[in-house]
């Protein structure tokens, strides 16, 4: 057996839910009472690591419920990288397949949420735009330049779920959870201006205009988009919460197709 093949063996050896379904060259191995103990750890870090990285989900379903999923998980998509941290990248879309969580239809919302908490925690550092630079523009800029988002900048929107009350509710440990919830959909941004993750509630135009500079339009293009949202929508304030928000980084020229 060539070591890649033995090293890919002895991975699903560790995380599988019956060990004597590996290999016969891992017979002897398998059979030893310290590759329980080894595989008994392996799988409690996994497990642990999700819990950190889906707090959220966590907090919703109880520590029962979620570590007997995670471990399902956890033997299906074991880690691929030596760091943890970002561990748990296809979660949110196993819980949209999970049985168990059928009835839970908000859940993989959640967990997409506690994602994006994980990947504005870990982006790089950038530099954040001085609302100043807004100010001398005039219309003909509009077409010519775009918003670039934010390295750390992470959004999303949720026609079916009141996503950014259910995430926080459960993200911040002190919070209750008994309140009534007027049940329409919402949307989170989750920006890191000064080193620390700042979240806070999105509207419809708010995603759609975020999602325009993220594609590299135009700032009239994603003012009509923000509008094709919601007709109704105040830009201006809109503008004013991304940047207050740290959610840009600069402006830059659009291409002509992009104009």
């Amino acid at each position: 057996m060539l070591l890649a093949d033995y090293q890919h063996a002895f991975a699903q050896a560790l995380l599988a839910e019956d060990p004597r379904s590996a290999s016969p060259e891992l017979a002897r191995l398998v059979a030893q009472p310290g590759f329980a103990v080894y595989r008994n750890t392996v799988l409690k870090g996994c497990i642990d690591a999700l819990q950190a990285n889906f707090p959220a989900v966590a907090r919703l379903v109880g520590d029962e419920w979620f570590r007997a999923a995670a471990a399902v998980y956890a033997r299906r998509e074991p880690p691929t990288a030596p760091t943890l941290l970002n561990y748990g990248k296809t979660f949110a879309d196993f819980l949209a397949q999970f049985e168990p969580a059928a009835e839970l239809s908000y859940l993989a919302d959640v967990a997409r949420v506690d994602r994006l908490w994980s990947e504005a925690h870990v982006a790089a550092d950038d530099d954040t735009l001085n609302p100043a630079a807004l100010a001398p523009l005039a219309p003909e800029d509009m077409r010519r330049l775009s918003l670039r988002p934010h390295a750390t900048a992470r959004w999303a929107w949720c026609d079916e779920h009141p996503i950014y009350t259910l995430w926080s509710r459960n993200r911040d440990c002190g919070a209750a959870f008994d309140a009534e919830i007027d049940w329409r959909g919402e949307g989170v941004l989750l920006t890191r201006p000064h080193g620390a993750v700042k979240h806070q509630a999105l509207t419809s135009d708010g995603a759609a205009f975020l999602s325009a500079c993220a594609d590299g339009l135009s700032i009239e293009r994603a003012v009509a988009a923000a509008l094709q949202a919601n007709p109704a929508a105040d830009l201006a304030a809109l503008i004013n919460q991304f940047l207050q928000a740290g959610a840009f980084t600069y402006l830059q020229a659009v291409s002509f197709e992009d104009a």
